[in-house]
Formats: C-alpha cells, structure tokens, sequence
C-alpha cells in the first residue's frame, strides 16, 4: 500500500510543477506564489482550527515550538520563491531534473550536518547525481541558460539545495512535532510571510507584471497538498522504507519532462533523455546503497 501511496505522491507532484509551469507563464511570481500559500493554507485550515476550537494553540502550546516552525516557512519559501523564477524562464527538460536532484544534496548534508556514513553505492550515486547536474548545465548553455550567465539556473539549483536544507530540517522537526501539524502551521506562516512581502513589493513600485488569474493557480495547492498527504501518509505505514519512498517520489520529473517534451515542444530531448537517465541512475544507487 506504501508504494501505491508514493506513487500517488510522484504524480502529484508531477502534475504540481506543471501547474506551476502555466501559472507563472507571463505572469506575476509573488502574485502567484501569495495565492498558493492562502489556498495551501485553507485545504490545511481544519487542523488548525480543530485544534484551536480545543484551546491547542499548537506545536506543544510554546512559542519555542512555533519558532522553530517559523524557521521552516522561511526556508521552505525562500527555495519557492527561487523556484518559481526558475522554472518560469527555464525549459521544464532543464528545470526538472535539477530539481529531482535534491536527495544527492540531502545525502550531503546528512554527511556534513550529522555525521552519517555512506558507503559505495551511496557514493556512486552522489558522484553519478553531481556528473548529472554538470550534463544539464551544459546543454542548458546551448539553450542560453549556462551557469556563467543564467542567474535562472543558478536560482533553480538554489532551490533545490534549499529543499534539500528543508528535508534535513524536517528530521529534525518530526522528532517533536506531528507531520500534519508541521505542515499546517508552516503553511499558514508561509501566507503571512509571502502577503507581507506582496505588500512591500507593491509599495515599493517594484510589484513585476501585471498579475493574471489562471486556475491553474489552485491546482499547484491541490496537487502539493494531495502529493505530501499521500507522502506522509506512506512513512506512516507498516515497512515503508524512507528512501524509496523519496526515490518514487522523484519520478516525478517524469510527469514534467513528459509536458515539457510532448505539449511545450522543447528542444534537444535526445540529450536531455541521456542526463535523465543518468539522474535515475544515480536514485537508484542511492536506494541500493540504503
């Protein structure tokens, strides 16, 4: 049942970027990204409720608690206003697989933050997974996108080693606190975060394009929000194992590099295919050497 329920999580997501993708086409980022966190918020919205309608102010009732949880906003919204810019000006070929490299920058992190010891099938895989994202720097620079003069490529991998900060953060987070609890709370912080942010923005002349509305805009919610249910829900059952569990919700990129190829008609897809390929590769390592 786990596996079904990570899959569910990887089409989620899937269709999450591409939601994204026709969102922000010609558009407002900080608009947009407003509008997700208050839909993200309001699918959320009976956890806190309940618990507040109990006099469970949340997160143990301490304000330590809601600062760690405040943290988290910060990072998890930081790495999507990184992302959204990204994948607004760059091809979802390029886009997703540097994103779908995050459990490589994990692994780092868990070996330079706590210590962990990896063994040759997880050191092929991070080797494998760095050899991957040098591939699709190189044919994004036949695109116009190189790390030398792309600060759209440099925010995509910015995002990602942010998402990859927020995962190491999350094991520490739900060593105290209830997954659900975790992503209701820092959803509704995201929303005061991104509206304070919107207002300051527009104050200051420096709002971006005119904002247009798309439904598209309520999918990215729905699709995350269904992707982490189902993801949450998976670790909570009897033998999932955490690292497949990632691994399936990686395919993810599938789903996107799919639109990108099939609907938006982008280019050089021979080679893109090759550095996807490797990407998968490198998963895999990483899942045996688990």
């Amino acid at each position: 049942m786990w596996i079904i329920l990570a899959i569910l999580s990887a089409l989620g997501l899937g269709f999450y970027d591409v939601m994204k993708k026709i969102s922000v086409r010609d558009n407002n980022v900080p608009a947009v990204l407003f509008l997700n966190t208050i839909f993200g918020t309001l699918l959320l919205s009976p956890v806190l409720v309940g618990g507040l309608m109990h006099g469970d102010f949340g997160l143990g009732n301490s304000i330590h608690g809601h600062m760690l949880i405040g943290l988290k906003a910060v990072i998890v919204l930081s790495s999507w206003i990184l992302g959204y810019f990204a994948i607004k000006h760059l091809p979802l070929t390029i886009q997703g697989p540097i994103n779908a490299s995050r459990p490589v920058m994990v692994l780092v992190g868990a070996v330079l933050i706590f210590g962990e010891r990896l063994n040759a099938l997880q050191w092929a895989g991070i080797l494998l997974g760095f050899a991957s994202l040098f591939l699709i720097s190189r044919i994004g620079a036949g695109e116009g996108f190189s790390l030398r003069n792309s600060r759209w490529l440099w925010m995509s991998i910015g995002a990602t080693a942010l998402g990859a900060v927020s995962a190491l953060y999350d094991k520490f987070l739900l060593t105290r606190f209830q997954p659900l609890e975790v992503q209701a709370w820092y959803s509704l912080y995201q929303a005061i975060i991104m509206g304070l942010l919107v207002v300051v923005l527009r104050r200051s002349g420096h709002s971006g394009p005119t904002f247009r509305w798309r439904w598209a805009i309520v999918g990215i919610s729905v699709f995350l929000t269904a992707a982490d249910l189902a993801y949450f829900h998976a670790l909570s059952l009897d033998g999932a194992m955490i690292s497949v569990v990632s691994m399936i919700r990686r395919g993810s990129v599938l789903v996107s590099f799919a639109y990108g190829v099939v609907v938006l008609h982008e280019r050089q897809v021979g080679r893109k295919l090759v550095d996807l390929a490797l990407l998968l590769l490198s998963l895999g390592l990483l899942v045996a050497g688990s």
